[in-house]
């Protein structure tokens, strides 16, 4: 299957937190991991467990950018990854900024163009990329 979507994390499953009606899946992605609120139908459709291989899939407009690479305390976005700027592509009015993770994933965002100048983001800054865990949708 091939998406649009920029950002595609290939891991096993961490663990699964269930719930009524959503739950939480963790996937690890080697040094990072990332978390997805999905439903329970889901989670049982695609039979997900700890140790099952799956794919993280996020859309490029659905990563906050903030400036440096420190965690946020007290955010209620479940994912932040720690990088660094690797790329910075402008168009008219929004750009892709491209983070190199600590593991060498590459998480793109798509975000203004004004936001990349007032953030200062050029090639080699240190970034946050942001991503509520209801952003994140779940292949396996």
């Amino acid at each position: 299957m091939r998406l649009s979507a920029r950002n595609q994390f290939k891991g096993s499953v961490d663990h699964v937190t269930e719930g009524a009606v959503n739950g939480v899946v963790t996937i690890r992605l080697g040094a990072d991991a990332v978390k997805a609120d999905i439903t329970m139908e889901a989670i049982e459709d695609l039979g997900l467990k700890a140790g099952q291989e799956a794919t993280a899939v996020i859309k490029a407009t659905n990563v906050l950018v903030a400036a440096g690479n420190e965690h946020i305390d007290r955010l209620s976005a479940r994912n932040q990854f720690s990088g660094t700027v690797e790329k910075v592509t402008k168009g008219a009015v929004n750009g892709h900024v491209v983070l190199k993770l600590a593991d060498g994933n590459l998480l793109t965002a798509s975000i203004t163009n004004d936001a990349i100048d007032e953030l200062g983001l050029k090639e080699g800054v240190p970034a946050l990329g942001i991503v509520k865990a209801t952003d994140v949708m779940v292949l396996a």
